[in-house]
């Protein structure tokens, strides 16, 4: 408790970190200010009916911030530019130089592929505003547009989201923390005073045993978040001894740690991409003026909209994702090929290929355990849903886990700032 304190003082007398942590609070002042701007010509009461009945963008409101909702200005979030990444990481494995330039040109080359993925979430999020515009046209939450109107709402849209990256961006240089993660935090903090207010109006004395169910099934999640997310595998690694001249180097042993959950929330963020594209485009067909492709789009919606059939899909999908994104982002056999380089080994395991299927089989593993409870905690509003019969009840469990990962990992950057003050 007294290191606590040591270090809550350290920050406050501290200029350089007050000053991190002050310009982060204000970028996100700015974000929030921006997320209560709307665009023209929205009808809040069909927007509401709109996201009640539609759980797809009730979940894709979550990556946009809470943007989404209200349909402001920045209504895309960092959507985006996510998508952007995602997709540059997708083309690593068709092209060697995107490869190489992520993963062995050092900081030069990740900012080279940045740069890759801020150029390409300009077409994304012109092609996601015209979508969206269109979709929300049809269903009678914006008034008709014109041409004109609509270049130039995809226009400001469009804006909105590169000013949101960029505000990203700014956090991560100057404030604390991952700037993306932490708007994506405040759009789904900022929605629990209207949660609450809900919960307050519809609230049933003759319910307080499922309100209390409620709150201990919130807390069993947050501490499996915490523990899902900080669990790792230490696989032993030993450094062979060499001798040059009258010295002996080498002959330490550390350890490789392979965390349980290596994927993070992008194979939740891939499974909604995939959940969504076809509702979307049965959405977009049902205006069209032909009997048999209303009919085939009004039968795609009811199968997307069934409870069972989306949950089921969503699980699978967020299961086989979460492998599919793990082989991108980690290779065993540059793992194994940089240990043989330092001159380091596992204890009992012949260096090259053996070391290579030797951490795959390991990770296979974790792996399994890691996807299986992103895929869990995916469909947890669901269930939370159907065995309460409350909407206001069901824990947004992709929005936990966001919110417990980025509390957690701010609180290691804040430590480390205070760490790098205290020597």
């Amino acid at each position: 408790m007294k290191s606590f304190f040591a270090k809550f003082a350290l920050i406050l007398s501290d200029r350089a970190i007050r000053k991190r942590i002050l310009f982060t609070l204000g970028a996100l002042v700015i974000f929030r200010a921006l997320a209560v701007i709307p665009i023209p010509g929205v009808d809040i009461l069909r927007l509401e009916s709109f996201f009640a009945e539609n759980q797809f963008f009730g979940l894709l409101n979550i990556f946009s911030g809470g943007g989404l909702s209200s349909l402001s200005i920045v209504m895309l979030g960092v959507g985006p530019y996510i998508t952007g990444s995602i997709i540059m990481q997708l083309l690593t494995i068709m092209f060697p130089h995107l490869k190489a330039l992520y993963q062995e040109e050092g900081e030069i080359g990740r900012k080279k592929f940045a740069q890759y993925s801020r150029m390409l979430s300009v077409p994304l999020a012109l092609i996601q505003s015209y979508a969206f515009l269109n979709l929300l046209a049809r269903n009678g939450v914006l008034l008709p547009l014109t041409g004109m109107d609509m270049f130039i709402n995809m226009l400001v849209i469009t804006a909105g989201s590169l000013l949101l990256m960029w505000i990203g961006e700014l956090i991560s240089e100057f404030g604390i923390g991952n700037g993306v993660s932490l708007i994506i935090f405040a759009g789904i903090v900022s929605a629990l005073p209207q949660a609450l207010t809900q919960l307050t109006i519809i609230f049933d004395p003759a319910q307080i045993p499922i309100y209390i169910a409620f709150l201990a099934a919130t807390l069993l999640v947050i501490v499996g978040v915490v523990i899902i997310t900080e669990a790792e595998r230490p696989i032993p690694i030993t450094y062979a001894k060499r001798v040059r001249g009258m010295k002996v180097y080498g002959g330490v042993s550390t350890y490789l740690p392979l965390r349980l959950n290596q994927a993070g929330v992008i194979p939740i963020i891939f499974a909604l991409s995939i959940l969504l594209f076809p509702q979307m485009i049965a959405s977009f067909l049902s205006g069209v003026d032909n009997a048999t492709v209303q009919s085939i789009s009004a039968w795609v919606l009811s199968v997307l909209n069934n409870a069972w059939v989306y949950a089921v899909a969503y699980f699978l999908l967020v299961f086989i994702f979460t492998y599919f994104y793990t082989a991108i982002t980690f290779d065993p056999d540059m793992i194994s090929e940089n240990l043989q380089r330092s001159g380091a080994f596992i204890p009992g395991v012949r260096p090259g290929q053996s070391t290579s299927a030797h951490i795959a089989r390991i990770l296979t593993r974790l792996t399994l355990v890691g996807a299986l409870f992103l895929s869990l905690i995916a469909v947890l509003p669901l269930a939370m849903r159907a065995l309460t019969g409350i909407t206001q009840l069901a824990v947004g469990g992709t929005a936990l886990l966001i919110v417990v990962s980025v509390v957690v990992d701010l609180m290691k950057k804040v430590d480390a700032q205070v760490s790098a003050r205290e020597y």
